[in-house]
């Protein structure tokens, strides 16, 4: 009995809901995977699965959290750690209970009666569970352009003018990041090769267990996109799962060590921790802990211009001692999205405080 109670409950929950889409004009959105989908002209009640850097995407592109009804977990950390519950603190009245990892429960999902759902390419069990109950699903990639994190942002926002034609931002954002990479390549071009700085990425470091970024996974794109070696670009393990022990490290004797915000890592801890102190980045205190804006920078978001500049100048300090990261962080956020960062905003970008880590499932970011 409890069985049919349920099937009958979820059966009018899928019959409200297509009463609901079909209500509103529609059109059709084609994203950056090639899947169509028909949504309603007038978008009011979006959710946002297991893409976690996306709402704070979406929120700068709408100048807004209004619309966004419910998002990942992951994501609420993210935001509530960061400048996006900051200066949008309606992003935190989202719901967040529909999705746990990367179960979807689709139940939750019609009683939230989105009029679309941005979900993770990825995720094929969801995306079938969200056609099949009759919901506008518009898909975002993070690996579809192979993990280069600046053309990903640009394909996420190129996708959000088709959404919301009103707002669109494609040719300035994508212009904005064009030139930024166009001046680093220029100042670093001349670099010859066996002068260039050598990164370890920290993804993850648990009881000095390190996870970090082989050829296919976003440090391989950010140092290269800023004249430097990646010096575990030859580890086969894809995404998130490239572990490495201390002995690796060691051989590999980087020159500067990056640290993600998906660790509660800082880079005085590390330098303070004797197991670290052969290294040549600990010994020059040549460790960062990468910014924390309106997500977590080392992942494709609307921070990728300015995480850009920011490793540049710390990875290549004299190329790029003209650069001032707050004048360029607070023109770019301003150009882009119309938005004004203090100066006590631009500190707690640039020097974050450690967070409380939801880790996201490897290779989601």
């Amino acid at each position: 009995m409890k069985k049919m109670n349920t099937s009958c409950k979820i059966l009018a929950l899928l019959t409200s809901a297509a009463l609901f889409i079909s209500s509103a004009a529609a059109r059709i959105v084609t994203d950056e995977t090639g899947h169509t989908a028909e949504v309603p002209d007038s978008l009011n009640r979006i959710l946002i699965t297991n893409i976690y850097p996306l709402p704070s995407v979406l929120t700068l592109y709408l100048n807004s959290a209004d619309k966004i009804i419910g998002i990942h977990p992951s994501s609420m950390a993210a935001a509530q750690n960061g400048l996006l519950s900051e200066i949008y603190p309606d992003i935190t009245k989202a719901n967040t209970g529909f999705m746990k990892g990367n179960v979807l429960n689709i139940e939750s999902v019609l009683k939230l009666k989105p009029d679309v759902v941005l979900v993770n390419a990825a995720d094929k069990q969801s995306l079938s569970k969200l056609e099949a109950a009759g919901i506008p699903t518009v898909a975002f990639s993070t690996s579809a352009q192979k993990y280069d994190a600046v053309r990903t942002y640009k394909s996420w926002i190129k996708t959000l003018d088709e959404l919301f034609p009103d707002h669109a931002k494609a040719d300035k954002a994508s212009k904005y990041a064009e030139n930024v990479k166009a001046l680093i390549e220029e100042r670093t071009k001349s670099i010859a090769h066996q002068n260039r700085k050598k990164v370890l990425w920290i993804y993850q470091n648990q009881n000095n267990k390190v996870t970090t970024s082989g050829k296919n996974f976003f440090g391989q794109y950010w140092a290269e996109a800023v004249g430097a070696k990646n010096v575990s670009k030859s580890i086969p393990a894809k995404t998130a799962n490239a572990q490495v022990n201390m002995e690796q490290i060691y051989s590999w004797n980087p020159d500067v060590i990056l640290i993600t915000n998906f660790t509660p890592d800082t880079a005085e801890n590390l330098i303070k921790n004797p197991l670290w102190a052969p290294i040549s980045a600990v010994k020059n205190k040549e460790v960062y802990k990468l910014p924390l804006g309106f997500y977590r920078t080392y992942t494709p978001s609307a921070d990728s211009p300015v995480l850009l500049y920011w490793l540049a100048k710390k990875i290549y300090p004299e190329q790029f001692k003209d650069i001032d990261l707050n004048n360029e962080a607070r023109k770019y956020y301003r150009e882009v999205f119309g938005i004004e960062l203090t100066n006590e905003q631009l500190k707690k970008l640039f020097e974050p405080k450690p967070m409380k880590i939801s880790t996201p499932t490897p290779g989601a970011a």
